[in-house]
């Protein structure tokens, strides 16, 4: 699909400007080599674009892997501030869980804990502020799927869905999609219906909450 034909929503989650708008394809002034072929180009003052279509394509991808998944075995975390609505939201839309905010270690790897959970996926807000349950989910043979910048290494990250994963519309939008996606692969979603819950549902609001 070339890019003209994406701008005007041919096959696409979403139409290029809405992805555009929430910021999703905006990086930061660094790059990791793993990142490199999701990057688009860089700009004059150094922030590099990240390529949308690779973004959408990947959402596609982590749906049907999601949807093969018991769907209360599947966990979104979020240490960022912006990530945790979004995540939150996600789990509730499909019937998954979330942790937000503080993560306990020994969560996915000490089964004495209390809080000890056995998922069956992961999904990485942002892989630097969500180190320890990538780390712990990689330790117990987890798959995980990452929310990536063009600033993160994605060693422990099976598969890649690079956004800007700092913005709060960014998030909003990226959750919303892969919430989406996840319904209509499942089949709980038919594809000639309109997913009834709103991208704002999934945004962190002004304030915080």
């Amino acid at each position: 699909m070339s890019a003209s034909e994406f701008a005007k929503g041919v096959d696409g989650l979403m139409d290029f400007d809405t992805y555009l708008s929430s910021g999703v394809h905006i990086g930061t002034k660094q790059k990791t080599g793993a990142m490199v072929p999701f990057i688009y180009r860089v700009r004059p003052d150094g922030l590099y674009v990240l390529d949308v279509r690779k973004t959408d394509e990947r959402i596609r991808l982590a749906g049907k892997f999601l949807a093969r998944l018991e769907p209360a075995s599947v966990i979104a975390v979020s240490a960022r501030q912006y990530g945790q609505r979004p995540a939150q939201r996600f789990g509730e839309v499909t019937g998954s869980k979330s942790i937000v905010g503080r993560f306990i270690p020994g969560t996915f790897t000490n089964p004495s804990y209390k809080g000890y959970l056995e998922p069956s996926g992961l999904i990485v807000t942002d892989p630097m502020a969500d180190e320890q349950p990538m780390r712990e989910a990689t330790e117990m043979g987890i798959p995980v799927i990452g929310l990536c910048d063009t600033d993160n290494e994605t060693a422990d990250i099976d598969l890649i869905i690079p956004t800007n994963n700092k913005g709060r519309k960014a998030l909003a939008l990226v959750y919303w999609l892969l919430a989406r996606q996840v319904l209509r692969e499942r089949g709980e979603l038919p594809p000639d219906k309109p997913f009834e819950v709103s991208v704002e549902e999934f945004e962190t609001k002004a304030g915080g909450v």
